[in-house]
């Protein structure tokens, strides 16, 4: 793999699996079987047809989940989940949707879900600066809420959930756009999953969606096709001209999963590896490195950190860019740093920036 590729720790996209780098750049001149370009290839031939199915298939699998749930791989990435979410699901409902407001991205979600219908805050970080996620005691879930809504782990500021929240007698909604199948996430519990692909699935351009039959089977919408969960899913999201590309990666990332990897417990452990690795060297470098996150919330997908002044952290990106390193530097919203290690980015490579990491601070007074 090009070295630049592989030390790339970007917040998205992500680097992908190496196989799956070489079998796109097969596929580009000419997919087996099939004597043409994947570039080229009908979204209505038999060929994407059977692509489609088996990406459905092995999501399944992954996740342990039965026919009851529909696979979908729509456009428009998360952004578009937060306005199709409570399109559904709110409008011209009188019991309000519960949000948890735990960083940027769960913020973008806020006022698509005010346009639809009622909508309650549940819990704001925003007065501790989104340092930390809430504990039990701060949540008080509503039974009769229309349903719950949050992000399992934003990548702005670091911050992941350990546990499932919410009531199992309503419905669960979650954007697990970074960490979704890093992990075991008990998908069985939840009514919608959503996740843009270009973290840890595949390029930007296509967003997997999991949606309970019985969420959408008796909702009698007026939305736009294109936006509608229900007619997507009878479509087998070939609705209209869907990303080919995009979503022929996303498969091969999911059979990267499960026969290269062995299914997300074993991604689980090699992920946990890698953030220990660098969680370890910050909680050992003295203050030089400081975590963002509270310990008991720290991301296993995005290490959000600061050094002491926006000067030496200026020179650490330059030095780590000269070192091959890209992708450090943090979200604009919030700036610092930021060392994004999503599931193809191997332990190596991890190990790698540690080594940097110890090296820049002894050189630095």
């Amino acid at each position: 793999m090009n070295r630049r590729n592989s030390l790339n720790f970007s917040g998205g996209p992500g680097v992908l699996p190496e196989t799956v780098l070489q079998q796109v750049q097969d596929a580009i001149q000419e997919v087996p079987g099939v004597g043409l370009s994947l570039l080229g290839i009908s979204h209505r031939s038999d060929w994407f047809a059977a692509v489609v199915a088996e990406a459905e298939a092995n999501v399944r699998k992954l996740l342990g989940l039965g026919d009851d749930y529909h696979v979908l791989l729509l456009q428009g990435g998360a952004t578009q989940q937060f306005s199709m979410v409570p399109m559904t699901l709110l409008r011209g409902k009188t019991e309000a949707a519960q949000y948890l407001h735990t960083g940027y991205w769960s913020s973008k979600a806020l006022p698509e879900a005010r346009r639809e219908g009622p909508m309650q805050v549940a819990w704001s970080g925003e007065s501790c600066g989104f340092t930390r996620l809430p504990v039990d005691s701060e949540l008080d879930f509503s039974a009769q809420a229309a349903y719950l809504h949050y992000v399992s782990n934003e990548t702005v500021e670091g911050l992941q959930f350990q546990r499932v929240l919410g009531r199992d007698d309503v419905p669960r909604v979650c954007d697990m756009s970074s960490d979704f199948l890093s992990r075991p996430c008990e998908a069985e519990r939840f009514s919608l999953i959503y996740a843009h692909a270009q973290k840890n699935l595949g390029p930007a351009g296509v967003t997997l969606v999991l949606v309970r039959d019985e969420l959408i089977r008796d909702i009698t919408d007026d939305l736009p096709g294109f936006l509608s969960y229900g007619v997507q899913a009878r479509a087998h999201s070939n609705y209209n001209t869907p990303p080919v590309f995009a979503i022929y990666v996303t498969l091969l990332v999911t059979r990267w999963l499960l026969h290269d990897i062995g299914g997300v417990e074993s991604m689980d452990v090699i992920n946990r590896c890698k953030a220990a690795t660098l969680y370890g060297l910050l909680d050992a470098s003295d203050g030089f490195y400081r975590g963002r996150a509270a310990p008991q919330d720290r991301s296993l997908m995005n290490v959000a950190f600061n050094l002491r002044t926006a000067e030496l952290e200026q020179r650490f990106l330059a030095e780590a860019l000269a070192a091959g390193f890209s992708g450090l530097g943090g979200h604009r919203a919030i700036g610092g740093l930021r060392a994004s290690i999503y599931n193809a980015l191997t332990l190596q490579s991890v190990q790698e920036l540690a080594g940097f990491m110890q090296d820049f601070q002894r050189r630095c007074p």
